[in-house]
């Protein structure tokens, strides 16, 4: 599957950080760059830029706001990998959650895209956002979310509106785990319609609660998506994502190089595991078999019956809120 025009985002500490309250230390920050950096991954998405002001700074890990003296501490505090391009430095913008003052002009920044996260409804206030931190000078990308959730008729308003946007990328996002090959290789080709004649790439997340985020990731190339996420070890939000480590593999790029990526993964995230509970779990598995919010296995698996499955299963059924 060598394609040179593919590229890798791994968001690790960004989806990775939903399940640890985004509580990574600075030196394991700076091992997952510098891993990143000589496996030749192309991006690495270090984390949220929400706004400090509406959010608790004191209620969550550094990383769900990423102020560029954080991110600037990483960049330069890590030695350089000879012979490698350093990867790209992204960070995710939530509409609703982050504003437009939280951005420096790119000149002044060390961050080089902004993945603007939306839901269709939100898709105006996306593209608006999107054509602000273009003007700033930064890579744009859209991200629609839940698009398991997303009626025909949604979607086309939303990508009718992605058109208009100054964005190098949209990306196809399964974020609650429900989607089949089938449903990829649909919803590829449709977006790619969409952006006949631009300069627009279409991306892929996928989540693992039917442990389909790799094989989905795979059906995605095969229909033509260049631009791919994925995660050290899968470690993402809930059922966790399509493994960076089984990406590089399955590609064929030389550039690509596994054996810094095993090698953090060995020391940083087997040991993580111990403490942090993400992949496949049943409860996981239910939510995405049933398209649902990953929210309630979440809260599922913190009760005392976590393991009464079929009990989880039936109040999801009948539509009992988990809490």
């Amino acid at each position: 599957m060598y394609r040179p025009e593919i590229k890798v985002l791994d968001c690790t500490i960004r989806d990775g950080g939903l399940m640890n309250n985004w509580d990574f230390s600075m030196d394991v920050v700076k091992k997952v760059y510098r891993a990143l950096w000589a496996a030749g991954v192309d991006y690495m998405e270090i984390g949220y830029r929400h706004d400090t002001v509406q959010h608790d700074v004191t209620k969550s890990g550094i990383w769900r706001f990423c102020p560029e003296e954080v991110i600037r501490e990483v960049i330069h505090g890590v030695a350089e990998v000879p012979g490698k391009e350093r990867p790209k430095i992204s960070v995710m913008a939530d509409i609703g959650k982050s504003v437009e003052s939280d951005f420096l002009p790119k000149a002044e920044s060390v961050v080089d895209m902004v993945r603007v996260a939306t839901y269709d409804k939100q898709a105006d206030k996306a593209v608006a956002f999107a054509k602000h931190c273009r003007a700033l000078g930064y890579e744009v990308s859209i991200n629609l979310m839940a698009i398991s959730h997303c009626t025909e008729f949604e979607m086309h308003e939303a990508l009718e509106a992605f058109k208009e946007a100054p964005v190098s990328v949209v990306v196809v996002v399964d974020s609650f785990g429900a989607l089949y090959s089938e449903q990829v290789a649909y919803l590829v080709q449709k977006y790619q319609k969409y952006f006949t004649g631009k300069s627009i790439e279409v991306g892929i997340h996928m989540h693992n609660n039917q442990q389909l985020a790799f094989a989905n990731t795979i059906e995605g190339i095969i229909r033509g998506a260049n631009r791919l996420d994925g995660t050290l070890y899968g470690m993402g939000r809930a059922a966790g994502n399509c493994p960076t480590e089984l990406l590089l593999s399955f590609l064929k790029n030389p550039k690509f190089d596994v054996r810094p990526l095993l090698d953090v993964i060995s020391e940083v995230f087997i040991p993580l595991r111990e403490k942090v509970e993400w992949g496949y779990l049943i409860p996981h598995m239910i939510t995405g078999v049933l398209d649902e919010h990953p929210r309630a296995a979440l809260a599922w698996l913190k009760k005392p019956e976590r393991n009464e499955f079929g009990k989880f299963y039936q109040l999801l059924l009948e539509g009992v809120p988990i809490a």
